[in-house]
C-alpha cells in the first residue's frame, strides 16, 4: 500500500480500486455524483436509473471490500437515490449507525417544489458491535451548559443529534471555495466524520475525490489518505490545494496543526463569536474543558493560551 499512501490517484474508482487485494482502509468517505445533471468535467450526471443503481452497487462493493473489520462507511447521496444505497448496504452486510440528514442554508430554489436544502449522509459499519467510534472528539456544548448554566449537564458535553444544521454549502464568496468544482464538501463537515471514525496514522479512502476535501481534512487532522477521482483536472488542482496545505505553517502558534484544526471546529460547533467566547469568562471555561476533553492528550493548557490562539485565527 506504500505506493497509495497520501496520494490522489487519476482514474475510474472501480478500476483503481478493484486492482487492491487486501483491506486498508478504517474510514471511507464517499461523496458520489447524485445522477441530477450537474456538470463535471468528466463524468454524465446523467444516466438511466437502472444504470445508475448498477454502478453504485458496483463502486460501493469495491469499496466494502476495501473496508478493514473495525472499519466506517460514510455515503452522502441525494434524495432520489437514499433509498436505494441503504438497500444495496443491507446486501453488502453493512450495518447502519445513524441515517444523517446534513440540513444547510443557500440551499436550492425552486419553483414547483419546496426548496432542497439537505443531503442524506449514511454512517455504516463493517461490525456492529466493534467499530472506532471516539465520542470525546465530537461532542459539543449542550444547551444547558451554553444557556441555563445547568450544574447537572454532563461536562463532556453533549453527542450532536443526527441532522446537522451547522454546516453551510461552501457558496461562491466563501474563503474555503476552490471556484473549480460545482459541489465542494466543507472541510468542517469532513473533520467532524473522521475525527469521529478514524484515529491518528489510520487510512481514508475517498473514491470521489473531487475537489479533494477529504484528502486535505485526513492531512490536516494526522490521518493517511488515498483518493481517487476520474477527472485529471481536478486531480491537478486538489494536489495543488494539498501543496498550499503544506506550505501554511503555524509557527506563531502553541498548537500543533492538529490541536489548532481542533480548535477551530469546536469554535463552529459551540456556535459563537470569537470575541464573545473570549469576552466571557463562564463560556471560555466551557470552551477551555471542552477542548481539552477533545483532544484527550493528557496536555493541559491554560485559558491564557486559549484565548492567544483564538485571538489568532479570529485575526
Amino acid at each position: 500500500m506504500q505506493k497509495f499512501l497520501n496520494k490522489i490517484i487519476c482514474g475510474d474508482c472501480i478500476e483503481v480500486l478493484g486492482k487492491i487485494r487486501k483491506p486498508f482502509a478504517d474510514l471511507i468517505f464517499a461523496d458520489p455524483p447524485f445522477n441530477i445533471g450537474y456538470k463535471y468535467d468528466k463524468y454524465n450526471d446523467r444516466i438511466k436509473k437502472k444504470n445508475y443503481i448498477a454502478w453504485t452497487k458496483d463502486w460501493m462493493t469495491v469499496c466494502k471490500n476495501l473496508l478493514k473489520p473495525r472499519g466506517s462507511f460514510y455515503i452522502a447521496i441525494g434524495d432520489d437515490y437514499a433509498a436505494n444505497v441503504k438497500i444495496i448496504a443491507d446486501e453488502l452486510g453493512l450495518f447502519m449507525r445513524n441515517w444523517i440528514i446534513w440540513h444547510y442554508t443557500f440551499g436550492q430554489q425552486m419553483k414547483r417544489k419546496f426548496s432542497r436544502s439537505h443531503t442524506h449522509i449514511f454512517y455504516f459499519v463493517n461490525d456492529k458491535d466493534n467499530f472506532t467510534f471516539n465520542d470525546h472528539a465530537v461532542r459539543v456544548p449542550s444547551d444547558r451548559q451554553l444557556i441555563y448554566n445547568d450544574s447537572r449537564a454532563n461536562p463532556a458535553g453533549k453527542m450532536p443529534d443526527d441532522v446537522w444544521h451547522e454546516y453551510s454549502r461552501v457558496c461562491g464568496t466563501f474563503k474555503e471555495r476552490t471556484g473549480w468544482h460545482p459541489c465542494q464538501m466543507p472541510e468542517s463537515l469532513l473533520k467532524r466524520i473522521i475525527a469521529a471514525s478514524s484515529n491518528s496514522e489510520d487510512w481514508v479512502l475517498d473514491p470521489f475525490s473531487g475537489s479533494g476535501t477529504t484528502p486535505v481534512t485526513a492531512a490536516q487532522l494526522g490521518r493517511n489518505y488515498l483518493g481517487v477521482e476520474i477527472s485529471n483536472e481536478y486531480v491537478e488542482n486538489a494536489k495543488k490545494r494539498l501543496a498550499q496545505l503544506k506550505k501554511h505553517k503555524q509557527a506563531d502558534s502553541f498548537l500543533n496543526s492538529t490541536e489548532l484544526n481542533e480548535l477551530k471546529r469546536l469554535v463552529v460547533d459551540i456556535k459563537k463569536p470569537v470575541k464573545q467566547i473570549t469576552a466571557d469568562k463562564n463560556l471560555l471555561e466551557l470552551f477551555a474543558n471542552q477542548f481539552a476533553l477533545r483532544m484527550n492528550n493528557h496536555k493541559r493548557y491554560s485559558k491564557k493560551e486559549i484565548v492567544m490562539a483564538l485571538e489568532g485565527i479570529a485575526d
